[in-house]
């Protein structure tokens, strides 16, 4: 069991749901000042955002259930879109399936407690892991896939699920400053999968900005933050998956597509 352990995180690493079952383990590459001291006002205030200078919602609206429903329904539309149109059917769905996530479904899990065995799938009751997080609202965005398998995963695998490895971006032992400067030479704004060495979640890229958006271990809730002042981001691999920006998915997304797990 050791061995597979080291093995897998050696490849990526495993997800907060498989870390530990301790709230930070000792393979933690959150650096220490986070798991010593509380966070300074000054990085609180770094991590205050303006939902209306971001352009996204942050407050729940709606039912949750009805949200889900409309989804079913809406994708429908764009299947017989598709059918007329493949190119704009994608490019429309893509603004949605971005719409949808970050102004409709997440909102809704905004302070949702984080637990290393959570898998609620219901917002705000119960506990929800990291890779819970984002399998559990990838499946209410309607994508057909297994939230549990995708969840039980490595990083690296869950990331293989949603695009192609030699698709993927993967960066070593790199700087945030470095990694922000090569994200945007590669990326545009959307939302995209990352997988650290124990952490996984969504990154939000809005004007060159990277915003995390996770169930993170470290303040214990579903939450989004700046990327470059999370304790929960700071590691010596990152693994990049894109979602919206990423036609291949989103086809499966319109065609209904059962999308397998890669283990």
């Amino acid at each position: 069991m050791k061995k597979f352990f080291f093995l897998t995180l050696l490849s990526i690493g495993v997800s907060c749901k498989e870390t530990s079952n301790h709230t930070i383990s000792k393979n933690s590459n959150a650096p220490q000042k986070y798991l010593t001291e509380k966070k300074s006002e000054e990085t609180v205030s770094k991590n205050t955002l303006d939902s209306t200078a971001l352009g996204i919602n942050f407050t729940p609206k709606g039912n949750y259930n009805t949200i889900k429903q409309s989804i079913k329904r809406d994708r429908t539309y764009f299947a017989e879109q598709f059918q007329q149109n493949k190119e704009k059917a994608i490019d429309s769905a893509s603004n949605y399936i971005y719409n949808k996530l970050v102004n409709e479904i997440v909102p809704h899990w905004y302070g949702t407690p984080w637990d290393f065995n959570g898998h609620t799938n219901i917002p705000n009751d119960g506990v929800i892991a990291c890779g819970y997080f984002v399998s559990t609202t990838l499946r209410h965005l309607d994508f057909q896939l297994n939230r549990y398998k995708m969840a039980q995963q490595g990083g690296l695998n869950e990331a293989i699920t949603l695009q192609p490895k030699s698709e993927l971006k993967i960066y070593r032992n790199i700087s945030f400053h470095q990694l922000k400067n090569k994200i945007n030479k590669v990326y545009k704004d959307g939302i995209y999968f990352v997988g650290l060495s124990n952490h996984v979640g969504y990154v939000l890229i809005k004007n060159k900005e990277l915003y995390f958006l996770h169930s993170s271990y470290y303040d214990n809730r579903v939450m989004i933050e700046k990327a470059e002042t999370s304790p929960c981001f700071a590691g010596d691999i990152y693994v990049f998956a894109e979602i919206t920006t990423n036609r291949k998915l989103i086809q499966k997304w319109i065609q209904n597509t059962t999308i397998p797990i890669h283990k």
